[in-house]
C-alpha cells in the first residue's frame, strides 16, 4: 500500500453528520487517507464522547469523501469489499499506534 497518504487528525478535528431524521451528530475525525493510485480520500471518524477502554471498542465510521476546492465537504459511503479491506488494514495500524503512543 505504497500509494496511500495518511493524515493524522488533531484533536479538534470534528463534523457534524445529520441522520436520517435530520437529527445532528457529532463526530471526530479520527484520520483522513488518500489512495493515489485511486484518487479517492477516505475519512474514518468516531462518535463526539466515545472513548476506549481496556474491555471496549469504539465505534467508527467510515467514508469516501470529497472536497472540492471552494465546495462543501460530501460523504459518501463505503461499498466494496476492497475498500472496506483498506480500511479495516489502515484502521488496525491506526489502532497499534494508539497503543504504542500510551505505553
Amino acid at each position: 500500500m505504497s500509494d496511500l497518504k495518511i493524515n493524522h487528525s488533531s484533536e479538534d478535528d470534528r463534523i457534524v453528520i445529520p441522520d436520517e431524521n435530520g437529527d445532528e451528530h457529532l463526530f471526530q475525525v479520527l484520520f483522513t487517507f488518500d489512495v493515489d493510485s485511486t484518487g479517492n480520500s477516505y475519512m474514518v471518524l468516531a462518535p463526539e464522547g466515545s472513548s476506549e477502554t481496556d474491555d471496549d471498542e469504539i465505534e467508527v465510521h467510515a467514508f469516501r469523501f470529497e472536497e472540492p476546492e471552494g465546495e462543501e465537504l460530501s460523504l459518501f459511503a463505503i461499498e466494496t469489499e476492497e475498500e472496506w479491506a483498506m480500511v479495516e488494514e489502515l484502521l488496525n495500524t491506526f489502532s497499534d499506534e494508539e497503543m504504542e503512543e500510551e505505553n
